[in-house]
């Protein structure tokens, strides 16, 4: 339910199967407060309102009943005859009319009608209310578009995220990767952590400057540090290189996942590049 203002009258709009209707008691409130329900009834007693009614749910209504509108429509104009929005709805079983009960309640129109409904009241206030509807159907419209771009950068950031996580957790290394003899330290902690050797990233990057440590990024280089370390005990412990190897590797896999995924870090990351 949305309410807008339209020359210091509240009128209620509501969405039903995206298809909006206005509230015509709302509407009649502007030329007589006390005789709402007189107004609408008064309106449809016309002949020319009838035939309108009638065109617009031959138009949109396959339920119509053709029938029954036809015995409205032969009435209409007669001074006897009389006829309220809700004996139009049961009898022909037309859709652009809707009686509500409750708050906001009275009767509601489809707004081709409800526009119509306000021609009859006031062309000024037809106006008005157009002009009123339109607004709130542009801020709703921007308010779609921008939950739909927020939608659109959490599922983007999701991807994105998904796709560092991809480049930067380590594989698991095979058996020949650590049964392979390396020939430093260093080497170690690079197979552990990128998976290669300083050797082979020089090899497939020969048109950058520096080595693969210099490439890393603040994640990879808080997981390196703490590698180093791991490493110093381990040596110390006479583990094997092998041994070694494999375990550098799962705690670099099981720290890289979680360094990318802390909030902090992230930040540090960003500082790091603006810097």
């Amino acid at each position: 339910m949305a309410i807008i203002k339209v020359k210091g009258k509240e009128i209620a709009i509501f969405n039903q199967q995206k298809e909006d209707y206005i509230c015509i008691t709302d509407i009649a409130r502007y030329k007589n407060p006390d005789r709402t329900d007189d107004l609408i009834r008064n309106w449809l007693r016309n002949r020319n309102t009838i035939e309108f009614l009638g065109i617009w749910e031959h138009l949109n209504n396959p339920a119509f009943k053709p029938v029954e509108f036809d015995g409205f429509k032969k009435q209409a104009g007669l001074n006897s005859f009389t006829l309220t929005s809700k004996q139009w709805i049961e009898s022909t079983n037309a859709i652009g009319l809707i009686s509500k009960a409750g708050r906001y309640g009275g009767t509601y129109a489809h707004k081709d009608i409800a526009f119509e409904f306000a021609s009859w009241i006031s062309v000024e206030f037809k106006l008005y209310l157009i002009k009123e509807f339109q607004r709130l159907k542009n801020d709703e419209q921007k308010l779609l578009g921008w939950d739909i771009k927020r939608n659109l950068t959490k599922i983007n950031y999701r991807i994105h995220t998904d796709a560092i996580k991809e480049n930067l957790i380590p594989k698991e290394l095979s058996k020949s990767q650590i049964n392979h003899i390396y020939a430093s330290e260093a080497d170690i902690l690079n197979m552990a952590l990128f998976g290669m050797t300083a050797q082979k990233w020089h090899n497939k990057n020969s048109n950058k400057k520096g080595n693969i440590r210099d490439y890393a990024n603040i994640s990879q280089l808080i997981c390196l540090s703490n590698l180093e370390n791991l490493n110093a005990l381990f040596i110390s412990e006479n583990i094997s290189q092998e041994k070694r190897l494999a375990k550098l590797n799962k705690i670099a896999i099981q720290q890289m996942k979680l360094l990318i995924d802390d909030s902090i870090i992230k930040r540090l990351g960003q500082k790091n590049k603006s810097t």
